[in-house]
């Protein structure tokens, strides 16, 4: 009866270390992305000379990775996702330049000739115009408080950060894993626009945190 407890202890032992493994090898990836993050925060502080511009940069970038990825959804990437989710997404980091002509007189004709195309000569519509379509629409008609406040407000970040979750999530699922939406030739630039998805909220955020 003496020898029971050692003899338990050598059972448990391998799974034990695997464990501690796992999570020292769980807090080390957590380390070098605190780590990475405050590098690129450092670097785009020096870059930009400030911390509006760094803001102002990442929005545009995470615009252009929103449309490049909308771009693929209706060309090459033919995926079952929510890609419809990256309308509001945009909608929220549309560059001012841009959300103010869409905005204003220029955006109430295009979605006009998109209404009345869709209405009376669906045949004509193609369907890669939808979300386009969708997303003029959106702009034109939201009430000021989603144009004005919830666009530049945490509203908006945290709006355009749980899609981007969503979509890593939903495309991760769908090429069998994380590895794998990393190895594959075709699913690699996809993965690499919805990761990009996070630099503007994550920015925010920091700025948040900083500010």
């Amino acid at each position: 009866m003496g020898k029971m407890p050692s003899y338990l202890a050598m059972k448990t032992d391998p799974a034990g270390t695997a464990s501690e493994a796992a999570q020292a090898l769980i807090q080390s990836d957590l380390r070098e992305l605190g780590a990475a993050a405050r590098k690129l925060a450092n670097h785009a502080i020096l870059l930009g000379g400030g911390l509006g511009f760094g803001s102002s940069l990442f929005k545009w970038l995470a615009f252009i990775a929103a449309v490049y990825l909308l771009v693929l959804d209706k060309t090459n990437w033919k995926t079952n996702i929510l890609t419809g989710l990256l309308v509001p997404y945009i909608f929220f980091t549309l560059p001012g330049v841009l959300f103010n002509l869409i905005r204003g007189e220029v955006g109430c004709w295009i979605a006009f000739v998109a209404v009345v195309l869709r209405l009376f000569f669906p045949k004509h519509f193609p369907d890669w115009l939808e979300l386009p379509g969708s997303l003029i629409l959106l702009t034109v008609v939201a009430p000021s408080l989603f144009a004005d406040k919830f666009r530049n407000d945490i509203v908006g970040v945290g709006v355009c950060l749980v899609i981007g979750c969503y979509l890593l999530q939903e495309h991760i699922n769908a090429s069998g894993g994380f590895r794998a939406a990393f190895r594959k030739a075709k699913g690699v630039s996809n993965t690499i626009g919805i990761v990009l998805l996070f630099v503007y909220p994550v920015w925010a955020f920091v700025l948040l945190y900083l500010l």
